[in-house]
């Protein structure tokens, strides 16, 4: 299992002034459809529908994560559209639906967040120890840092979209 570590924060707009200015660059952006399967305080299993913009190509992916806070275990892979369809389809959830935009800004990669369902934009930065996250000082624009709010979850979120259906799971 690899190992995630990643910082959270509750962004109050989005940079589109960064970005008309050259100091963001914009690599990737997607449409991001997600399900949870199963999931309790410390573990979730959930399956993604990606889809690149502009292109429209789409990949599907199945992800176990395990653990809260900075850091997660994580183990994710591809799937087939057939099989993505058909866990779907068996479990009858509503999916989390987002756009992300990956971008650079000061040579640190972002991925922004904005959902559909619910007012919130969260801009997340990965980095590759808990010493490098710890050490992040990030600038006021990227808002709160939300990174152990569970609030803020997407697995929270996604889980009060469902309302009572979930709760009988």
């Amino acid at each position: 299992m690899s190992m995630e570590i990643e910082r959270k924060f509750l962004l109050p707009q989005f940079p589109k002034e960064l970005i008309i200015s050259g100091e963001m660059v914009v690599h990737l952006e997607q449409r991001i459809e997600q399900t949870y399967l199963a999931m309790d305080d410390n573990e979730e299993l959930r399956v993604r529908r990606i889809v690149e913009q502009p292109s429209g190509e789409i990949s599907y992916t199945h992800t176990f994560k395990k653990g809260n806070g900075l850091v997660r275990e994580e183990v994710e892979y591809e799937v087939s559209e057939g099989i993505y369809n058909q866990v779907v389809a068996a479990f009858g959830f509503k999916p989390l639906t987002k756009d992300r935009v990956t971008a650079k800004w000061n040579d640190i990669t972002v991925e922004i967040d904005n959902y559909d369902q619910i007012q919130l934009t969260v801009l997340e930065v990965e980095f590759s120890s808990l010493d490098e996250a710890n050490a992040f000082q990030a600038p006021a624009w990227f808002g709160e840092d939300i990174s152990s709010q569970k609030q803020y979850s997407n697995k929270t979120v996604w889980k009060q979209l469902q309302g009572e259906k979930w709760q009988g799971k």
